[in-house]
């Protein structure tokens, strides 16, 4: 391998590895912003959203890689044609297309490793995500007493905390409600202050109270008064324990999530798809057996050629020509009836035909993504290093202006195909490449420009093309 094809590969390394982190930061980031009212005062384990952090991180790729690559080869080619390295390069003989051979057997290396992440632990990483992120947001709170509020957390119980101290164990003014069988209010504790905290193994939480009172009822002697003996009990210390093994987080099992087309690889999906045009087919076939039942045509006998040209035509209205106006009335009824029978049966089949349909757009969809990864980050690679040996800027300042911009058109023009694809306007092969068949031609133009020396981001020659317009429309109107 030459000198300049190490070069070019060493130039390019880092800023890819730097960019892919910053991005994946930046996407991790927007998950926290996006979730953080569903995991925060839950009292997870800290290993509980380091594990969901890592699983976003991992289902992010499919968005940070493309990005990478396109700022990455920018800031490449920037930097050299910044530092006149591109115009060494070009001196010794060697052109530009030549020199971007190395980086294109980088990326196409990349491209497969995209390839086979998103067939193979992409569809892993969908399914850990989003069931733990469905238990993370079915957990209940963790904050048991809030302040001034009536809680219910402990089944049984109905407390009250007028103030938290800071430390947030230390409980101010407390009134407790015990409820008894028939779930009315039999017993009541008041106590000034007190200590909150957890056991060992997490299963009980502890009240240590001070200073306070205790009513209760009894039913005294006589079982027919209810209400004849008022017991009061006051302390000085005493403790209470609430079971709160119960509101544990609990795991949903895995496989009730699998069925979704972001947890499959290539061959679920096309079984996937082989099952539900099936399904399809089958439904087209059982509605027309119960649909003929309703149509008299196919009850009929056949008629010959012969007695065909012997009859006369039918003129509207004869079907019911003869007949007296109840029994006109009575077969118009009769046939409404049975319209809004077949309508009424088909309306739910009608219903469900689509959704499979939409299943199978959506199968597809999926089924394509798997490769339009890969051919993104070649697409968004033949844009960034033409245009960083053109604008010739190194950094993370133009650059990335630059780079966001194309990767939000890209973006942009990708999820308007997925979702025309999913409401059924575009096929599914349209809709998931149309970013990529766009966006090609432009990087080989940017391409061609790049070899030729183009100077199109130079804003002295669009300064003196509109000045010399503007002159020859001043001279033809004097």
């Amino acid at each position: 391998m030459k000198k300049i094809h190490l070069l070019v590969l060493k130039s390019f390394i880092r800023p890819f590895i730097v960019t892919f982190l910053i991005v994946m930061f930046v996407l991790l980031m927007l998950f926290l912003f996006k979730y953080i009212d569903d995991l925060i005062g839950k009292g997870f384990e800290w290993y509980v959203i380091l594990e969901l952090m890592m699983y976003a991180s991992a289902t992010n790729v499919a968005m940070a890689l493309p990005l990478s690559v396109l700022l990455s080869s920018i800031m490449t080619y920037g930097a050299l044609g910044e530092n006149y390295e591109l115009v060494a390069i070009k001196a010794a003989g060697i052109s530009l297309r030549r020199a971007m051979y190395p980086m294109l057997v980088v990326i196409s290396v990349l491209s497969i490793a995209a390839f086979l992440f998103s067939d193979y632990m992409l569809p892993i990483a969908n399914l850990k995500y989003f069931s733990l992120l469905y238990d993370a947001r079915q957990q209940k709170s963790a904050n048991f007493l809030p302040e001034g509020v009536f809680s219910n957390s402990f089944p049984g119980y109905t407390i009250r905390v007028n103030r938290k101290d800071p430390d947030g164990q230390t409980l101010h003014d407390i009134m407790i409600y015990n409820k008894n069988a028939a779930q009315t209010n039999t017993e009541v504790l008041i106590a000034k202050s007190g200590k909150m905290y957890r056991t060992p193994n997490g299963e009980f939480l502890v009240l240590k109270l001070t200073d306070g009172v205790k009513y209760w009822e009894d039913k005294g002697e006589n079982n027919f008064n209810f209400r004849q003996k008022l017991i009061r009990y006051r302390f000085k210390a005493t403790e209470q324990k609430f079971d709160i093994s119960g509101l544990k987080m609990k795991r949903t099992d895995e496989a009730e999530f699998k069925s979704a087309y972001q947890m499959m690889d290539l061959g679920q999906l096309k079984d996937n798809q082989g099952l539900t045009s099936r399904q399809i087919d089958s439904g087209a076939r059982e509605n027309f057996k119960l649909i003929s039942a309703y149509i008299k045509y196919f009850t009929t006998q056949a008629v010959s050629d012969k007695s065909k040209k012997n009859t006369k035509p039918v003129i509207a209205g004869a079907p019911l020509t003869g007949l007296r106006d109840y029994e006109q009335v009575a077969a118009i009824a009769n046939a409404t009836s049975e319209a809004k029978s077949i309508q009424d049966l088909l309306k739910n089949r009608a219903d469900r035909d689509a959704e499979l349909r939409k299943n199978v757009r959506r199968a597809k969809l999926e089924y394509q993504k798997k490769f339009t990864l890969s051919a993104a980050c070649i697409a968004l690679f033949l844009i960034g290093a033409p245009l960083g040996a053109i604008i010739r800027k190194g950094g993370l300042g133009l650059p990335v202006v630059v780079s966001v911009a194309f990767f939000l058109i890209f973006y942009i023009i990708s999820t308007i195909g997925e979702k025309s694809v999913k409401d059924g306007d575009l096929s599914p092969v349209i809709g998931s490449w149309i970013a990529i068949v766009i966006i090609t031609p432009i990087g080989m133009f940017l391409s061609y420009k790049a070899a030729t020396d183009s100077v199109i981001f130079d804003m002295e020659l669009y300064k003196r093309f509109f000045a010399r317009l503007f002159k020859k429309k001043a001279v033809v109107g004097s």
